[in-house]
């Protein structure tokens, strides 16, 4: 294999695949990139085993070849290369190692054959659709902070992506939850998702697919089974196993009783809550919101460091409440809110709390208080 590009190319596609691969591994070839030379490009691919992600890069080839080499060692080399360099790579007669070169500078890195390197097997699609790049990091965007980290609930663990009929239109939802807080967020579904499965997007795939959806103007293709989803967004192929569990019935968590509105400016209350929590414990980080006609009273009491308490304005005319939340879990959904005023839908003391974006009627996030 002998092959020319430009080190921005080359750059950005090794940007994109060597993510996926872990740092350390137990299996050597899957700390390598496949590098693999396709007509006028260079493609190269990385898998974890659960997730794998192809890139094409234009590319001068003056000899077909395919080989993998160390991913986290390929790209610190590249990166670390000037702009505007053009690169050669180039492999032994005998395969054992591939030189990189620019310019003065020469590299040369081991190899293992491309033959070793696993197949993550797509197998059939039974659905597939389009979406609008910024569609998909919306739902991924409003959504991603309330995945559970939790091992044991694995089905936690991800993104629930499915399909359903809301307010008499078809919708594409997204949800996440970790227990403590749930994050809602839907577009009007695209032609071909009708009757999907109902899927969880692994996060390290969520993460993952997030970076990729960084240009509004590019659609993605996405195609799904039962077991694998695959993303297309232009030369990018991102490929993974879905979380084999079932998603729990979230429907059940969001209440619908809540009666008492709270509307509250949301830049001053994030400051409010930030400032506050400044005092607060790591392990215990809660605010209580002394709620009463026009006024929020955040009041956060740690008995190691001592007490903060600030006043927000706020429009509510129910009866008093006091109420206590995590201040991480509070700064995490106004951080999501896109319009100036935040809306809280309270019941009680102890009853999970709505929060709603006066902006976007799409979005919906459901808190759990903390005793105070």
């Amino acid at each position: 294999m002998r092959v020319i590009l430009e080190r921005s190319n080359l750059l950005k596609s090794l940007n994109h695949v060597h993510r996926v691969v872990e740092r350390r591994n137990t299996i050597p070839i899957l700390s390598n990139v496949m590098l693999r030379t396709d007509n006028a490009s260079l493609e190269l691919k990385a898998t974890d085993l659960d997730l794998e992600i192809t890139e094409a890069t234009a590319a001068t080839i003056e000899q077909a070849g395919a080989t993998t080499v160390p991913a986290h060692l390929l790209y610190e080399i590249v990166r670390k290369l000037p702009d505007g360099a053009e690169v050669m790579l180039k492999m032994d007669e005998d395969g054992a190692a591939m030189s990189i070169i620019s310019g003065r500078a020469s590299f040369r890195l081991q190899c293992l054959p491309q033959s070793d390197f696993p197949e993550l097997s797509a197998g059939t699609f039974s659905h597939i659709f389009r979406l609008e790049s910024g569609d998909l990091r919306g739902l991924i965007e409003k959504t991603q902070f309330a995945i559970s980290t939790e091992e044991t609930r694995y089905y936690l663990n991800g993104i629930y992506l499915h399909s359903l009929e809301s307010d008499g239109k078809l919708k594409l939802r997204a949800v996440a939850t970790d227990g403590h807080r749930l994050a809602r967020a839907e577009i009007d579904a695209p032609a071909g998702s009708e009757d999907m499965p109902g899927v969880i997007l692994p996060r390290k795939t969520v993460s993952e697919l997030f970076k990729l959806v960084d240009d509004p103007d590019v659609a993605v293709t996405t195609e799904l089974s039962d077991t694998k989803v695959r993303f297309t967004i232009g030369n990018v192929v991102l490929t993974s196993k879905l979380i084999d569990g079932t998603f729990p019935d979230y429907q059940r968590v969001i209440p619908s009783g809540n009666d008492k509105l709270l509307v509250i400016d949301r830049q001053d209350f994030e400051r409010a809550v930030d400032r506050v929590s400044t005092v607060s414990s790591e392990r215990g980080r809660a605010v209580k919101l002394s709620i009463s006609d026009g006024l929020v009273v955040l009041t956060v009491n740690n008995p190691d460091s001592g007490s903060a308490t600030e006043e927000v304005a706020a429009e509510y005319s129910s009866d008093p409440i006091e109420i206590g939340f995590n201040a991480k879990y509070l700064l995490d959904i106004a951080s999501q809110l896109t319009s100036t005023e935040a809306r809280f839908m309270l019941a009680d003391s102890g009853s999970p709390t709505v929060i709603q974006d006066s902006a976007d009627e799409n979005a919906l996030y459901v808190l759990m208080p903390m005793r105070v």
